[in-house]
């Protein structure tokens, strides 16, 4: 090309100069041949210089458009595909702190279906389980925080109002948060395989409660202990506790195993205090309490539990007991019983219960909704029994045989159905002929998110 380009300039530039000669000779004397070559072989030259500049002012304005361009289409780019997104909280956590929000919603409704004769209340329900909002997060110097209200039932509730301090396998917890009572208990309910804990839990009364606490996890081994007062809706009482938890979790091969067993002291402190102990039948939107001890007079409980779990791929095992023993001061103590065997399978492959800190944890589906698949699907199957029955005490003993199936598409959102069949001997609420001994059928549904 630059060849091309010079030669037509020349043959421009040749034309240019034999027509001038030929004019000039009209004009004036006619110069000698020598004369006319050499004023040919200057314009020549000149026009050859000139070119070669041309031609480095050409190379160097291309270069110039070629990067230009590059630039333009770099911009282009940046444009098609949009920026990351921000991320506060990395920039936070490299000066020691860092935010998450956190949150759950469930919502919860089915149905108890008891003999027509039995005075209780019955028939659909549903309500909005729970529903918190919080924030959890670290602060500079190994500490940590965490802080949720539930505005479920026309209340606001604290669940965990805590500030936490760690220091390699060991960390210490001041605030409100549970005391250590059972597996069942400490696994989120956001994590649990049905839609109400084991009936013993809410049925002693496990709840979160004022108090300072200290964890040592290392290898194989956890270990838990706290001293608490009660929660914050009584924090006028003279309620006094001491909890303990130690729990051995080995693997053997690709099997989580759980071993665990825990101890709790409460003193009530008051002059006329008294406990109740009492269980709905599975769902948690009926008020009815088939089993019920009443108000007993006690200046103290103790508890003991045992725990004992395993996760083999799809399938998990638990089993749970615990006694509770009541020191009445007018009368014999009893002792009160309950507990709860389960099994559970994933019905979709490459699927398993989480587990992490002595606790069931997230299971996250292998294939979720949204990525090509349908998700988690489990199944479980749970025989749980209380006994409130001793001492002279009849409270009622509750059977119950229930299946649940738990969906998951993805790792924050779950669809469950439970049903349980509730067998009574000594319920509470008689049925119109006197008869205690009677079955309630109970249906719950669940559709749940978290973030």
């Amino acid at each position: 090309m630059k060849t091309a380009f010079k030669l037509s300039v020349l043959a421009a530039a040749m034309s240019c100069t034999i027509a001038t000669p030929v004019f000039a000779q009209d004009a004036a004397a006619t110069p000698t041949a020598e004369e006319e070559l050499a004023a040919m072989r200057a314009q020549l030259q000149a026009l050859v210089s000139r070119i070669d500049q041309l031609e480095t002012e050409l190379e160097q304005t291309q270069a110039a458009q070629a990067d230009q361009d590059a630039v333009i289409a770099a911009n282009a780019e940046a444009v098609a595909q949009p920026a990351p997104e921000p991320k506060p909280a990395a920039v936070l956590e490299k000066s020691g702190w860092s935010f998450k929000p956190r949150g759950r919603l469930m919502f919860d409704a089915g149905t108890v279906n008891a003999p027509d004769s039995v005075d209780a209340d019955t028939g659909f329900g549903n309500e909005v389980r729970r529903a918190r909002l919080g924030a959890s997060g670290d602060l500079p110097g190994g500490f940590g925080y965490k802080f949720e209200l539930d505005f479920a039932g026309n209340e606001v509730e604290a669940a965990d109002a805590i500030l936490t301090y760690e220091d390699g396998d060991f960390e210490v917890t001041v605030g409100h948060h549970n005391n250590f009572q059972s597996l069942e208990e400490l696994t989120s309910s956001l994590h649990t395989s049905f839609i109400e804990r084991a009936a013993f839990t809410d049925a002693f009364g496990f709840e979160r409660r004022i108090g300072l606490s200290a964890s040592y996890e290392a290898g194989i081994v956890l270990a838990q202990a706290g001293v608490f007062t009660d929660n914050f809706d009584d924090t006028g009482t003279d309620n006094r506790g001491v909890d303990g938890r130690l729990v051995v979790m080995p693997k053997l091969g690709n099997t989580q195993l759980h071993l665990g067993g825990s101890l709790h002291y409460n003193e009530l402190g008051e002059e006329d205090a008294t406990v109740r102990y009492r269980q709905r039948p599975l769902v948690h939107f009926t008020s009815t309490r088939f089993v019920n001890t009443g108000n007993l007079g006690a200046d103290s409980e103790f508890g003991a539990g045992l725990e004992a779990a395993a996760i083999a791929g799809p399938f998990h095992a638990v089993a749970e007991g615990y006694w509770q023993n009541v020191d009445m001061p007018l009368s014999e103590n009893p002792t009160f019983f309950g507990g709860y065997a389960e099994v559970g399978y994933f019905l979709t492959g490459g699927d398993t219960r989480g587990y992490k800190g002595g606790k069931f944890d997230r299971t996250k589906p292998a294939n979720p909704v949204g990525e090509g698949g349908f998700g988690s699907l489990q199944f479980n199957l749970r025989y749980d029994h209380l006994d409130l029955n001793d001492a002279g005490i009849l409270g009622g003993v509750q059977n119950g045989y229930q299946a649940s199936l738990v969906w998951k598409p993805t790792d924050y959102t779950l669809f469950s159905v439970n049903y349980g069949r509730m067998d009574y001997k000594d319920a509470v609420i008689p049925t119109a002929d006197g008869d205690t001994d009677y079955g309630v059928d109970a249906f719950g549904v669940r559709a749940q998110v978290d973030f």
